[in-house]
């Protein structure tokens, strides 16, 4: 494990100069399978000077949404032109008619989109450099995004954070998720789903209510029958998910072993110490093979740190400023 408290720290101060507030943008993405050619719209949210040739981009979890970075985001918008997806199916995206859709390589294809609009802004021909920042299923979109060469994907990735998520995945953590992704749910208001969310959640540690509000906002919205509050996401993400079984976990362990291995970037992978996706022995692994990945560990969270906590921003802003 790597103690990162070594690596010079720089300043985070924040200023009231604009750059410290979200602005939500969108991006025309390509069909996301051969049953659904229709283009789709995928929302993000863009922090900090647009023209900064320094790109961060932060991709969330599984039911998330680009609004989980903005303690994150708020800290690095003065070093970084910061982007926050909200993946196709969540927050402000749109709804894909074809589930099948959701997918980690569909996913990639709105990355790729992301990119080249992000270019196109800057004029710009030749591959960005960017930094990623992948919670649990966004440190996944970013495996995949790594395997395409810079001119395909737009990018050449620099340094990369992956969350509590590495090529070998626990099945009793997927089956987890999979009892309540999707579910219908309807809320009365905020706080009584701030603390349905928080009951699902428990591995993300402990948070003061104000912050567990702020997380459980953008993840809200009004039902358009029958007045209350539901979940701000397509339902329909679950059925691929469904479909995730022990056999089809091991089968592509090996796949994202040889994806990590040939990582050529600077890798931190940050695990809650209580996680029960990514088990320790896979992040030590991570830690000695392939790009060898810092390994950070945080006491008294499971899966995912949320990266809230003043010593988890601590920890990777002094990473990708290093």
């Amino acid at each position: 494990m790597t103690n990162l408290s070594s690596i010079p720290s720089q300043s985070m101060s924040s200023e009231a100069d604009g750059l410290t507030q979200p602005r939500l943008r969108e991006v025309t993405c390509p069909g996301a399978s051969r049953t659904d050619p229709a283009t789709h719209r995928m929302a993000y949210w863009s922090w900090g000077d647009e023209r900064n040739p320094r790109v961060l981009i932060c991709v969330h979890g599984l039911s998330r949404q680009g609004r989980d970075f903005d303690h994150l985001a708020r800290t690095l918008a003065r070093h970084y032109h910061v982007v926050c997806p909200d993946v196709v199916g969540r927050g402000h995206s749109d709804w894909l008619a074809d589930p099948k859709g959701y997918q980690v390589f569909g996913y990639v294809g709105d990355m790729v989109a992301l990119v080249q609009r992000l270019k196109a802004e800057r004029g710009q021909s030749e591959p960005l450099e960017t930094d990623w920042v992948g919670t649990s299923m966004g440190g996944l979109i970013g495996l995949a995004f790594s395997t395409l060469p810079p001119e395909v994907s737009g990018a050449r990735m620099r340094r990369f954070v992956l969350n509590d998520v590495g090529p070998r995945l626990r099945h009793e953590a997927i089956v987890r998720i999979g009892e309540y992704l999707g579910q219908p749910m309807r809320f009365d208001d905020e706080a009584q789903a701030a603390a349905y969310l928080r009951s699902i959640s428990l591995g993300f540690g402990p948070h003061s209510d104000e912050d567990w509000l702020a997380l459980s906002r953008p993840l809200l919205r009004p039902a358009a029958e029958g007045g209350g509050l539901i979940l701000h996401y397509d339902p329909a993400i679950a059925e691929p998910f469904k479909t995730m079984n022990a056999d089809s976990a091991a089968s592509g362990e090996a796949m994202l072993w040889q994806v990590y291995d040939a990582l050529r970037c600077e890798v931190l992978l940050l695990r809650g110490a209580d996680s029960d996706l990514l088990d320790r022995d896979t992040a030590v692994a991570m830690s000695e093979r392939g790009p060898r990945a810092q390994l950070v560990e945080f006491a008294g969270v499971g899966h995912a740190p949320t990266l809230v906590a003043p010593d988890q921003i601590d920890v990777v802003s002094r990473f990708l400023l290093a």
